[in-house]
């Protein structure tokens, strides 16, 4: 019942990610969620998320943020990292993963999903066929809908911890 939700992959950060055998494993296309993965939500591009992109870069990746939140937020953090972006992408819809991975000339086989919500972030990019990585949340301060949704979320993790054998 919850298996649709369930991640690929978990982390307890996305900094702790080993992109280098992402990409030996094929992988060239990156797509990420940005508040409470990256960064706080609301937060600039700290030194930390320029460091990661600039070390993507130099390995191979492109990347694209795919974010529901609305231009002006997506732009200003994107404006010191300079990669593609997607603002107000609808997520879990499909449509705008498809278009990241078009704007990024990758597919559903060499390319990766990572952010921190099970229902928008993970669900969708498994419905878009992408291979994804669930990321815990940076801070646990979250607007009311995402709180209510976090605990919804501890649900479907339980189970999904369960069946990973480590409940």
């Amino acid at each position: 019942m919850f298996t649709r939700f369930f991640p690929d992959e978990c982390r307890n950060s996305t900094y702790e990610i080993d992109f280098e055998k992402l990409y030996r494993e094929g992988y060239r296309g990156l797509l990420f969620d940005i508040d409470n993965t990256l960064v706080p939500h609301g937060a600039p591009a700290d030194d930390r998320a320029k460091a990661l992109f600039a070390r993507l870069k130099k390995l191979g990746f492109k990347c694209c943020f795919l974010s529901n939140n609305q231009y002006k937020r997506v732009a200003s953090f994107n404006d010191e990292i300079g990669e593609t972006f997607i603002e107000n992408a609808h997520k879990p819809s499909v449509k705008n993963y498809k278009k990241a991975m078009e704007l990024l000339g990758t597919d559903t086989s060499n390319t990766i999903f990572i952010g921190d919500q099970l229902f928008t972030d993970i669900y969708g990019a498994k419905r878009a066929g992408i291979r994804n990585i669930l990321v815990k949340p940076i801070d646990p301060k979250e607007e009311i809908q995402i709180v209510l949704k976090r605990y919804l979320e501890k649900i479907v993790l339980y189970f999904y911890w369960k069946e990973e054998g480590n409940s």
